[in-house]
């Protein structure tokens, strides 16, 4: 027989037992604990291997090592399942008792608790940036990609004078230079604001603000404040939220506005203080510049959308918290945040 013919049906076999042993570890134990996220990306990198080393002009015996590696990798992938689906009743207990809070927290996003899982549940992270037009990110579990998902986090931020922003990336490339990504995050800049915006090859592609004051009476602006941000996302649709209220319904190929609504004045509470008065004074001789600052970011997201075919969507990738930083020295703190990977 021919040795090719020979190689080809060695491959096949190969590829079918993989399909059976991935089946068998995704359909094991119903819902999917958080590992298994990793099963995408690695059922992808271990079939990537076996088809570029069966193209390739190697040995028959190349090819068997190829095989061999692979399956051994998906039977490591299985053994994990299986060893966390047989977790003892005290210890699922206590993963219960830990995710408790994210269970009560999802139906303020109109979410059903039962339409996903926790994917992860962070450490507080803080990131600092300090110098001109930096960007920091951070995230524990850097393998986990995910489509449709909650993301929550209480944010603290410390800037100075500086123009920065504070929040979430996700369904990024992972390419530090030059990412494929949205972003969604907070400042106290121009009264508070949220900004979304979507990183084509490391450019804005797109720009969006909304002023989360006029719906979220709560929300701080103030040095060390702390407001929380979640997001929730669905296919093209972003639901945007800061403490619990509804701020921006927003579909991901709404082209960037003509033009940005100039921010508010700074409002002090009854009862202000001396430092809260000087601090709203500081902060509006810093508005003008913001202002211009943020139309600058709209130009240039007007200009690569029309460059980009009038579209940058992205539908699956990475997530983590982000600062992004003008100048000065800014530290954005992230506390009691988690993930939630919708079905």
């Amino acid at each position: 027989m021919n040795p090719l013919k020979i190689r080809s049906i060695s491959f096949l076999l190969a590829l079918s037992l993989l399909t059976v042993i991935l089946f068998a570890a995704s359909c094991g134990s119903g819902k999917m604990d958080p590992m298994s996220m990793t099963l995408t990306p690695m059922s992808a990198s271990i079939a990537g291997t076996a088809t570029a080393r069966s193209s390739s002009a190697g040995s028959s015996d190349d090819l068997a090592t190829a095989i061999a590696n692979a399956t051994t990798q998906a039977r490591e992938i299985y053994a994990t399942q299986t060893a966390r689906a047989s977790l003892n009743e005290p210890a699922r207990l206590a993963t219960m008792t830990a995710q408790a809070p994210v269970m009560a927290e999802l139906p303020r996003y109109g979410i059903d608790p039962g339409d996903g899982y926790v994917a992860w549940m962070h450490n507080p992270v803080t990131i600092e940036l300090k110098g001109y037009q930096q960007n920091g990110y951070a995230n524990d579990y850097q393998n986990i990609t995910a489509a449709d998902f909650v993301m929550a986090a209480d944010i603290t931020w410390h800037s100075g004078t500086s123009l920065y922003l504070c929040g979430f990336m996700f369904r990024s490339d992972g390419n530090t230079n030059k990412p494929n990504q949205y972003v969604v995050a907070i400042t106290r800049t121009a009264s508070g604001y949220m900004a979304f915006l979507a990183m084509q090859d490391g450019k804005i592609a797109n720009f969006q603000t909304y002023y989360p004051k006029s719906e979220d009476k709560s929300f701080s602006w103030f040095e060390d404040a702390t407001n929380r941000l979640a997001v929730v996302a669905r296919g093209n649709l972003l639901d945007m939220y800061t403490n619990g209220v509804l701020i921006a319904h927003f579909d991901t190929k709404t082209p960037p506005p003509n033009s940005i609504t100039k921010p508010t004045a700074y409002a002090l509470p009854d009862g202000a203080t001396q430092q809260m008065i000087d601090d709203a004074q500081q902060q509006s001789l810093l508005s003008e510049d913001a202002f211009q600052d943020i139309n600058e970011q709209l130009a240039e997201a007007k200009r690569n959308f029309i460059m980009n075919g009038k579209s940058t969507t992205f539908s699956d990738g990475f997530l983590g918290f982000v600062a992004m930083s003008q100048s000065g020295t800014v530290k954005c703190t992230f506390d009691d945040a988690w993930l939630f990977i919708l079905k």
